[in-house]
This record gives structure tokens, sequence and C-alpha cells, in this order.
């Protein structure tokens, strides 16, 4: 069934997975993203592959959009904010820095491994977060404790739907009900993706304005 939205129910709290690849959660007003990879075409460019650098624009503007539409208290992004140290132009950084004040919002940065040695100012460096019964970190922690969701980022999950013609991949969320995790969707452009484990609960992101549960 397609949704602007999907809620689902963890403890006394629920989470509202987004099209916009966002996830919010309205007890704490928190609205989490992960896997930007700000500069990435820079990246490539830096190794001879001609990118357009689109996609940081795009990018930035999304996240404007989400935070102005659901005006959320804290913006966590679950690392991966940067995609390498190496290709942080100083108007990117700039903007980036800028962020916090221009939407008068507190962010929180889970830091990834592509954000290691990235240094900007305005925004909050975490290895990892407790809010409620949840636990925010890029990669997956594993079963925390039975009562506790690890939400986080890094795998980037996708999922595949086809039938005898044709085949279409799409982000989504995945959640590992085995050991507690929920993953995100990667909120950037120019990201990647990997499948799913066909154990994982799915939820499709099938456009800007839809979700599917699978």
């Amino acid at each position: 069934m397609q949704k602007k939205s999907f809620s689902i129910s963890w403890g006394n709290s629920s989470l509202e997975m987004l099209p916009s690849k966002a996830l919010l959660l309205p007890q704490t007003n928190e609205l989490l993203i992960c896997d930007v990879h700000l500069g990435k075409a820079e990246y490539f460019q830096q190794n001879g592959i001609p990118l357009t650098n689109n996609s940081d624009e795009q990018n930035l503007l999304n996240i404007k959009k989400i935070v102005e539409n659901y005006k959320p208290y804290r913006l966590i992004i679950l690392g991966d904010l940067f995609h390498s140290k190496y290709s942080i132009s100083e108007s990117l950084k700039s903007k980036v820095e800028n962020l916090s004040e221009s939407l008068n919002i507190k962010i929180e940065l889970i830091v990834g491994n592509h954000d290691i040695g990235c240094k900007v100012k305005n925004i909050s460096f975490l290895e990892y977060k407790r809010s409620s019964n949840f636990i925010f970190s890029h990669e997956p922690i594993g079963k925390f404790e039975n009562n506790i969701l690890n939400i986080c980022g890094h795998y980037h999950p996708k999922i595949s739907l086809k039938n005898s013609k044709d085949k279409l991949s799409f982000k989504c969320f995945a959640m590992d009900e085995k050991n507690n995790t929920l993953y995100l969707p990667a909120f950037g452009d120019l990201t990647g993706g990997y499948p799913c484990k066909d154990a994982f609960r799915k939820w499709a992101i099938i456009s800007e304005k839809e979700i599917i549960a699978l």
C-alpha cells in the first residue's frame, strides 16, 4: 500500500518514515537523515571523473525543505555528511557551517567513516547518541538491549522490484528485527546502495511523495 509516510511503533515511541529519506521521531521532535556525502562530486573530479557540483546544492536544498516542512527541534545526521576531508571546498564548508543558524535548528553529526578528519563549526560531533529507547550510530552496533532500537546509516539499503519484463531499484528503510536495527536510506543524490537481506522488513521510497511497505 502506498502512503505519504509510514509510522511504526517501538515501545511507547513512534517512528515516521518519510519519502524524503528522513525519519521523524514525534515524541522528541528529532529528524534523522544519513549518508549525504557532500563533496562527492569534487572527490571524483580530483580523481579524473567529470561530475557536476549540482548534487551538493540539491542535497542542501533538500535538507532545508524537510526542516522547513517538519520544524524539528533537532536534526541528527547519522554519519557521512561529507564524502572526504579532501573534497570540502571553502564554499561548501561555509554553507554547512551556516545551516544551523539559517534554519534555526540544532544539528548533531554522528561521525561516520567518511567524516573522519572533516572539521566544521556550528555542528556537534558525536560518536553515538542515546535518546529515549533508541541508540543512534553510523554503523550498526548489534543488539544492545532488548528494548533498545539501534537506528543507523552506512548500509545504503536498496530494494529491487521486478516483473517478467522490468526491474527497478529503490532506496528503502530496512528493519533487521533479529538485531533490533533500523537502517535509514542514504540521503545523498550520488549514493549507491546495497540489496537488503530477504529477512529484513522493507519500506521502499518510490517517489518524492510516496513510500510503500513490502
